[in-house]
This record gives structure tokens, C-alpha cells and sequence, in this order.
């Protein structure tokens, strides 16, 4: 990989310093805190710098160079409109200190995009400060807890959730203080409700479950374990990770959700992955919504109108019970705009947005199960194999077990070989109920002719030399590598000879 510091001009070219903002010609700065060498600064010149990061994009894959049918996680295209709106005068230079009537443009979006979250969702109330998914998780379930504390049941200290659940949803909840009860799927791998009234009791402080789940199915009975749940005092918590499978079709409040957590960074089309930046802004309904964290946006009736002239004045507001801030200011304000812009621009067209991902996924897995190829029983589509009546939501799983058991291939030998077929892997080993799986979602941005190439290269992978698809990938800039070396012995810093 290119290393900045190979480039060596002449001495003290390729950088620039301002002039010192301090006369030390008194030596009134410690020894202690002075340099005894210069700084190792990279002598290159700006064309070289810039070939030096246009070098490593270029080794680098996102969505905007390939398919990225990364299961669970809706890698798909960011609209550039989006880009274009949050650099916009008055909303890409604002200070979080700013006092309110400076901001009223910017406050107007927040509660814009509060209200258009909570129509979507069936929601009452919602607070844009999480900037993370998992961040979502957190806040929603202390909401929940201190909504128990404050009728009294301190008892309540176990929370559940399903063995195909994201990992965040118990690690969420275990950070809260929680215990965590695991109960099994069936055999469809839908949601045990006989399971479910084994577990739940004067204990249960809440559910988490996603739906549809991570096995790409919808819940049928999410009303009635929503009835359970409730009857014994527990509250509802709705992961919105596959949010983008139902917005138009339905909503976690007609399911009997009390709180549901939304990724803008996935349904609404921020860009996210590399770890940021995310948005995870959670929902609830109104017996929750006093711990919600403060501020949140609000508005009055501006006798003069009101400066961004639709005859309010907005504000940040504190709720009565607040659980305080999860994160140090009001959100991801980029996020929170580009989402905004997205969420504005296709409405109620966003219902077509559901039924494409929904298409594309159910073809993509018609199209690799159902192919006249002699490797066709080396996989199976869990839960349901050889039933094409099965619908699946946005996203399907496979199992390369089969595979597995007859050439040694492995599901993580076939991602590391789509690399070399110019694809970023699929969601592998998860969730954990299927062996050797592959997660895949295609997303409803990608076009029919690249879900047939995908079908065709996946089946040609199965295809292949045992040996080749083993020590693949050959054709990137990173081979194979020894991965529980790399994640002990990391290396995070330039060491200089």
C-alpha cells in the first residue's frame, strides 16, 4: 500500500506552518515541552498528494464502485442531490452553541423530519440525538427503564430477545443492566410464541426483536407476541435495521411496538459504512415520551410570522422525565439533512422504495436457486429450502453447509473469492442460527442485469477448482489474510526507521 512517507523532497518543502503565536524568545516554554527534532513531516508536493489518496480510493470498495449485497446493512445508492442540499448556505457551517433564532432554518428540518418519522413508524414522539444504530438501541431501552422505575417496578430486569436477533439488541440491553433471555425460533424460523409465554413474567422489562428478521421473513404473529408481552407489564422494542422492507406497508406501531429505533443511515439513504457517520433516532409512544433525551425540536405560533415564514418559531425543548443526552449535541446534523432531503423528494413514493428491495430479493434468490446448474444442491436457502411459494422480505439467507460437507469450500471461501469477481462480500456467518451462512440484499437500487450477473458468477464460484475458491481472493491488492493475527497484533501507528 502507498505509504505518504516514501515521498522526500527537498528539505522543508511539501508543507506549510503558520508563523508561531508565541514570542518564546524569553524560553519561557518548558524543556521538557520542547521538540529536540523536527517533526517527520512527508516532503510531498500537491500533485503527489493527491495521487497518494486518489491511490487509496482506489484500492478501497463502496457502493459507489460495485455491487454491495451486504445483508442486513442496505449498502445502497446515495443520491448526490443530497450532497448538493447539506452544503447549502445556513445549514453546512452551524455551531451546536448557536442560540436558537440563528438556527430556525435548520430547527424547522428537525422537526420536520420528527414528525415524518413518527407518521412512518406509528410513533407519537421522536428524538434525532442517537448517532448510531446500536446508540438507538441504548436509548430506547433506558427510556424503557426508567419508564418501569417510575411506576415502581424495579424488578423488572430481563429482557428478551430471539436467537436470530442483531448482537447489538442484547448488548444494548446488557449495557442498560439487563439480563438477557434467549428464546429459540421455530422450525420456519419465525418467533416461537409458545417459547415466548415460557419466558415473559413479572421480570420482563422488554422485547427486542426485528421484523421482518434476519433471516429475510416477515412475523406474522408480531401483533400477538406484542400481546404477551404486554399482558405480562413488558414493553416492545422495534430494531428498525430492515425498516426498509415495510415503510408504505406497514408500521411497528399497528404491530404493538412501544418504541422503535430507525437507521438513517440505511432506510434513508445516508451514506454510511468505514464506521460512520450513522444516524439512529428512535421513536415511542406517548407514556415514553417524557425520558426521551433532551433537547428535541419544537415549535409555538410566531406572532410575526416566523423567520423561516411558516408562522412558527422553533425551539429546543426539554422532556419532563429526561433520561438527559446520549450524545453531546442535538444528532448528526448531516445525516439528520441528507435523510431529511431524501424523505422530502419521494414521500409517499417511499412505498415503492419497500416493494422494489422486496422484488430484487425474492429474484436474486429465484435466480441462484433456481438455476439449471450441477452445484444447485450445494447450497440451501434457509429457513425454508425448496419452497418457492416461501416470500421473503429485502434481504435472503443461504447456507453453504452442503457445500462445506462435499468439497471443504467454506461460506467464508466463497466471499472472499466474490472479491475477485469485483463484488464486496455478502453478510457472512450471520445470523448465527444458519451454518456457514451467507446473508445477502441485493437493495432496490440495483438493476435486474446486475442481479443476473451476481447469480451467474455466484453459481460459477460453485463451480470452481476447491483450491482456487480456498486461497481466494488472487486479483486484490490485500491477499488472504491471517485474521486473528491482524485482530491481536493490530498496528495503528507509523513506525519510523
Amino acid at each position: 500500500m502507498s505509504d505518504i512517507f516514501q515521498f522526500n523532497g527537498a528539505e522543508g518543502s511539501g508543507w506549510s506552518q503558520p508563523e508561531p503565536i508565541i514570542d518564546d524568545s524569553l524560553n519561557t516554554v518548558p524543556v521538557s515541552l520542547r521538540r529536540s527534532n523536527l517533526p517527520r513531516w512527508p516532503r510531498a508536493s500537491e500533485p503527489e498528494l493527491v495521487r497518494h489518496y486518489t491511490l487509496l480510493s482506489q484500492r478501497n470498495f463502496g457502493i459507489d464502485t460495485g455491487f454491495y449485497p451486504l445483508g442486513s446493512c442496505t449498502m445502497k445508492h446515495n443520491p448526490r442531490i443530497n450532497e448538493r442540499i447539506v452544503q447549502l448556505p445556513g445549514i453546512d457551517r452551524i455551531h451546536p452553541l448557536q442560540p436558537e433564532h440563528q438556527i430556525q432554518g435548520l430547527l424547522s428540518i428537525y422537526f420536520e423530519m420528527q414528525e415524518m418519522l413518527e407518521i412512518c413508524a406509528g410513533m407519537d414522539q421522536v428524538t434525532l440525538q442517537p448517532v448510531a444504530g446500536a446508540q438507538g438501541e441504548f436509548t430506547a431501552i433506558r427510556c424503557i427503564q426508567e419508564y418501569h422505575r417510575s411506576n415502581g417496578d424495579y424488578q423488572r430486569d430481563k429482557v428478551i430477545v430471539p436467537d436470530s436477533a442483531h448482537g447489538t439488541n442484547p448488548a444494548s440491553a446488557a449495557m442498560c443492566g439487563y439480563e438477557i433471555v434467549e428464546i429459540p425460533s421455530g422450525d420456519d424460523g419465525r418467533l416461537d410464541l409458545d417459547a415466548l409465554r415460557a419466558a415473559v413474567g413479572e421480570d420482563t422489562a422488554a422485547m427486542m426483536i426485528t421484523n421482518p428478521s434476519t433471516l429475510g421473513i416477515f412475523e406474522p404473529e408480531i401483533a400477538k407476541a406484542a400481546e404477551i408481552v404486554h399482558s405480562a407489564g413488558g414493553q416492545m422494542y422495534y430494531d428498525g435495521a430492515n425498516f426498509n422492507a415495510i415503510l408504505g406497508k406497514t408500521d411497528p406501531g399497528r404491530m404493538g411496538f412501544d418504541a422503535v429505533h430507525y437507521n438513517l443511515h440505511k432506510t434513508f439513504s445516508q451514506p454510511h459504512g468505514g464506521g460512520g457517520p450513522g444516524s439512529g433516532p428512535i421513536g415511542v409512544k406517548e407514556h415514553l415520551a417524557g425520558f426521551l433525551p433532551s433537547p428535541i425540536a419544537d415549535r409555538e405560533v410566531a406572532e410575526d410570522g416566523g423567520v423561516t415564514g411558516d408562522g412558527y418559531r422553533y425551539f429546543w425543548r426539554t422532556p419532563d422525565s429526561t433520561i438527559g443526552k446520549v450524545q453531546q449535541w442535538h444528532g448528526n446534523a448531516g445525516a439528520v439533512v441528507r435523510s431529511w432531503a431524501y424523505y422530502r423528494r419521494y414521500g409517499k413514493e417511499l412505498e415503492l422504495m419497500s416493494e422494489h428491495a422486496v422484488l430484487n430479493a425474492n429474484y436474486l434468490r429465484h435466480q441462484i436457486m433456481n438455476a439449471n446448474s450441477d452445484k444447485r444442491d450445494a447450497i440451501h436457502c434457509m429457513p425454508v429450502d425448496g419452497a418457492p411459494a416461501e416470500v421473503v422480505k429485502h434481504e435472503f439467507t443461504l447456507s453453504m453447509q452442503p457445500l462445506k460437507e462435499t468439497t471443504g469450500v467454506t461460506g467464508k471461501d466463497v466471499a472472499k473469492r466474490l472479491l475477485d469477481y469485483g463484488y464486496m462480500s455478502p453478510t457472512l456467518y450471520f445470523p448465527m442460527i444458519v451454518p456457514e451462512c451467507l446473508m445477502i440484499e441485493p437493495t432496490e437500487t440495483e438493476s435486474r442485469e446486475v442481479l443476473d450477473k451476481f447469480a451467474e458468477d455466484f453459481l460459477t464460484i460453485l463451480s470452481e477448482d476447491p483450491e482456487l475458491v480456498q486461497t481466494a481472493p488472487h486479483d486484490t491488492d490485500v491477499r488472504r489474510v491471517d485474521e486473528v493475527l491482524a485482530a491481536r497484533s493490530l498496528v495503528l501507528r507509523k513506525e519510523f526507521d
